[in-house]
């Protein structure tokens, strides 16, 4: 009724409705595959992206093959846009320029002219209006089959022309070039590989028993890279990543020593020049790579990469430089692997390497089926005209004569040589000036000939072994055509390492000054007198260490507590360095006493009680600003300096009363930290009464002279002399000589002076 709305049953109207929820989740999943089968992921057949595929087609459609002269890119995109791929201009003429990039693809299949984009900048390509391309040399190999029946057609966008639904290629180009996509939900990221290695690992999957990936991967020694390069994984990273279809390997630069300098030669793939260069004038800057004093880019036509760092001298160790900036910087890259394409069934998954060679090998089977039926078709149709060509040979005056006679010639001759319609058709095409020119003899070979191609294209037909091995015949001539070496070398190396804090430092003498009253400093070299130095008022020398700056530094204060801190951190010798006070938080009643250095040995620890024991240099290390506490002293007794115990047999202990004793280090227990036991027999009561104790310790050798003062008065101990003071350490010792019961210093004399 006129003015009455159309109600369906359930007086909706005739409008369907949905819950929003499932209309969005229908939207979303047809939107999500249109982007994956159409636009991001690359299909294992030919190994191209639809775009790619459209760009070539319609390259070859123009004839722009590689024989012929460029042609304006701006009108290629225009023809593949308003023909097949009606989407953004920009993103299909970045998609040209991709694959015209030898930096990019290891073999480009188109091949331009112009600004085409750098390694360092692959975005800094000319507009389409001013470059000019053409199809490569290596385009044949997916095109070379295209009018051969090899492949399906499909209506493009708008249903006025058609297009290949894909590509026949010869050789799995997705493994060849690679390639990257972000799809919806997934990605992919393929690498490419050498042509000879992929195509003789196909041979191999071909045999009548196929290899196994432990056998493809002797073939296939891993990714080979445009940019060259070196693929640092091992045997077993590399295998598992094949194995599994997703991963990650390590790729590295390459250089060379010219003179005394570096020159990087070969970049990780897809990196940039300029920003590898960036970061390592980063880490000068900040003096985090003293190593080095000067970078350039000496990169033109000749030496497309050529990167130079010059290092500060000959001494720097040069492998270890070069692995901190493979672990700081882009000259080593992860290069990733995830070879999610769409398979033979048109759907995406993450495809191991032996089963991306057995969905090509099958599609190849595919084409090379339909090619053969193709020409078995082409060669059935010619045989069939042959076949009435030789009868017009024999009875060529009847032919002429009914041609000549009948108004329906087609009929006659139909009816009398038993012709069909394509046949007599074939006849009364042929011009007289042909048909006089007939050879008998020539048709007979042409159908000989196209008989035995018909036998041979029949076996392969019937035979999936004939199959395997014409592919097999066709694989190994492409081989010897366009089969080329690898260029990214496989070598198995430990992973990068930065360089350490310690190492950033430059190894440079210093010497270490400590004051009295705990000041501290750094002087460069070891041949500064610190008794030159001026120091503050009421304050004087006390003790130095030379040592390098890439040490640490311990202190020790009066209480037992050590405190370490790096040598590069201390105050330089210029004016008179800064309180120990106000880097540790150290108790006022105490006062630091010594330093030494933080070398590898051990250290003698004692106090004034007379208790002590051997420490590792490993326990005097400490990162916290109270210290840490080495020797545990009671009664306000107090910590002599530690002594480094080195290769000395002996320790000596000098007491306030004038007692000196010998004793075997090896007998004193190696303690972290504690109380240690009895360096020296002192009685409880003497040490209670403080009328006795420990004034000085040290070690000595054997062969070593041991130098006593007392005033002005000097006392040289050594040989036997010496040897008379060594007892047990529980022992008092022995007397000095009248003169020397109130020792002021000691020194040892011996082939290395260690002054105290």
């Amino acid at each position: 009724m006129d003015g009455q709305l159309d109600l369906d049953q359930n007086g909706n109207g005739g409008i369907e409705r949905l819950p929003l929820v499932k209309f969005s989740e229908e939207a979303y999943l047809d939107y999500s595959m249109y982007v994956i089968n159409n636009r991001a992921l690359p299909f294992v057949g030919d190994g191209l992206k639809p775009v790619q595929r459209r760009i070539i087609y319609t390259m070859a459609s123009l004839g722009i093959n590689h024989t012929s002269k460029p042609a304006k890119a701006a009108r290629t995109i225009g023809e593949v846009i308003g023909k097949f791929h009606p989407h953004g201009e920009d993103a299909c003429y970045e998609s040209m320029v991709l694959m015209a990039q030898d930096f990019s693809l290891r073999y480009p299949l188109i091949d331009g002219q112009g600004n085409w984009g750098a390694p360092d900048d692959p975005k800094s390509f000319a507009a389409a209006r001013y470059t000019e391309s053409r199809l490569s040399q290596w385009a044949p190999l997916v095109l070379a089959e295209l009018r051969q029946g090899t492949v399906e057609y499909q209506q493009n966008y708008d249903g006025t022309l058609e297009e290949p639904k894909f590509l026949p290629a010869q050789v799995p180009l997705l493994l060849l070039n690679g390639s990257t996509g972000i799809a919806v939900g997934m990605a992919t990221d393929v690498p490419p590989h050498n042509l000879q290695e992929v195509t003789q690992a196909c041979i191999a999957m071909l045999r009548s028993r196929p290899a196994p990936l432990s056998e493809i991967l002797e073939i296939i020694k891993g990714p080979d890279l445009p940019t060259r390069g070196l693929i640092t994984s091992s045997k077993q990273e590399i295998e598992e990543v094949y194995k599994t279809g997703r991963g990650t390997l390590r790729n590295r630069a390459k250089y060379t020593m010219e003179r005394s300098e570096i020159v990087i030669t070969e970049l990780p793939y897809q990196a940039s020049p300029s920003r590898i260069l960036a970061q390592i004038a980063d880490q000068m800057q900040s003096k985090k790579l003293p190593q080095l004093v000067d970078i350039r880019d000496e990169s033109d036509y000749e030496h497309p990469i050529r990167l130079v760092l010059e290092p500060r001298s000959n001494r720097i160790d040069i492998p270890r430089l070069m692995d901190h900036l493979f672990a700081t910087t882009d000259l080593e890259q992860s290069l990733k692997m995830n070879m999610n394409v769409i398979g033979l069934d048109r759907k995406p998954r993450v495809m191991p390497l032996r089963t991306v060679l057995s969905e090509w090998i099958e599609f190849r089977r595919l084409c090379v089926k339909r090619r053969l039926e193709h020409r078995k078709t082409q060669i059935t149709a010619r045989l069939h005209i042959i076949d009435a060509l030789l009868i017009v040979f024999l009875h060529i005056e009847d032919v002429v004569n009914i041609i000549r006679e009948y108004d329906d010639a087609e009929i006659e001759l139909m009816a009398r040589f038993g012709l069909d319609e394509d046949q007599t058709r074939a006849v009364l095409d042929l011009r007289m000036r042909q048909l006089a020119r007939l050879q008998e003899i020539e048709l007979k070979q042409e159908k000989q000939d196209l008989q035995m191609e018909l036998i041979n294209i029949e076996k392969p037909l019937a035979s999936t072994t004939e199959m395997n091995a014409l592919i097999r015949s066709e694989l190994k001539a492409v081989l010897e055509e366009y089969g080329d070496e690898r260029r990214t070398e496989i070598t198995q190396v430990p992973e990068s390492k930065a360089f350490s804090d310690i190492e950033l430092i430059p190894n440079e003498p210093i010497t270490v000054i400590l004051s009295e009253k705990g000041w501290v400093r750094a002087a460069k070299g070891h041949e500064i007198d610190p008794s030159d130095l001026t120091y503050r008022t009421g304050d004087g020398y006390l003790n130095h260490v030379r040592a390098r700056t890439i040490q640490t530094c311990a202190f020790f204060d009066s209480g037992g507590r050590v405190y370490s801190c790096a040598i590069q951190d201390l105050p330089t010798a210029r004016g008179q360095g800064e309180p120990l006070s106000g880097r540790f938080s150290i108790e006022s009643q105490r006062k630091i006493v010594g330093l030494h250095t933080l070398s590898e040995g051990e250290f003698l620890v004692a106090a004034q009680n007379g208790y002590g024991f051997v420490a590792p240099s490993t326990a005097l290390s400490t990162n916290v600003r109270k210290g840490k506490v080495l020797c545990r002293l009671t009664d306000d007794w107090k910590l002599i300096p530690p002594v480094l115990v080195g290769a000395c047999r002996f320790y000596f202990v000098v007491t306030s009363e004038g007692y000196l004793l010998l004793s075997e280090i090896s007998e004193l227990p190696k303690l972290n930290s504690g109380r240690g036991v009895r360096l020296i027999g002192i009685t409880r009561a003497r040490l209670q009464q403080k009328v006795e104790y420990a004034k000085f310790m040290g070690v000595i050798g054997e062969k070593d002279t041991l130098v006593l003062r007392s005033g002005k008065r000097i006392l040289n101990l050594r040989n036997n002399r010496l040897l008379a003071y060594v007892n047990k350490r529980t022992t008092r010792g022995k007397v000095l000589s009248k003169g020397f019961r109130n020792v002021d210093s000691w020194s040892i004399v011996s082939k290395v002076s260690a002054a105290q």
